[in-house]
């Protein structure tokens, strides 16, 4: 069984992901938008009208051996991110550090990343598309 976080977006998915795919060394391996769609599905209330068309339907951002998928809502839908973060486990320092100021760019930065009593870096942050990070690097055990 593999767990993968779906994001979804209020119409900046396809910008988000670009960004995740630099900011984490990833490979969008998956773009699809709602014109791509079969005709059936596409005249849908939810799916139809020329505002969503270009929206993203479904991406898949490869990163290492992860996968992280979202799309943009279909129109109505959209609720914002609400009581969750999105976990990334770093195995080196200067590597969490790097990852979380990369995503912070454009973002609110909640807990600045720094050694914590758990971890030798920890930190969490808002990115500029509203989705909620926490990077760990976890002491030796």
């Amino acid at each position: 069984m593999q767990l993968n976080p779906y994001l979804m977006y209020d119409g900046h998915c396809e910008e988000a992901f670009k960004f995740y795919a630099k900011a984490l060394g990833g490979n969008i391996v998956a773009m699809l938008k709602y014109s791509d769609m079969p005709e059936e599905a596409r005249n849908s209330p939810e799916c139809s009208g020329p505002d969503v068309q270009n929206k993203i339907m479904h991406a898949r951002l490869i990163i290492g051996d992860e996968v992280l998928m979202g799309s943009d809502a279909p129109a109505g839908r959209y609720e914002g991110a609400k009581g969750f973060s999105v976990s990334l486990n770093v195995p080196e320092p200067a590597a969490a550090e790097r990852v979380f100021h990369a995503l912070a760019e454009g973002g609110t930065t909640i807990m600045p990343i720094g050694e914590t009593f758990w971890a030798r870096r920890f930190g969490m942050l808002t990115d500029r598309f509203g989705i909620p990070w926490m990077i760990n690097c976890e002491k030796p055990h």
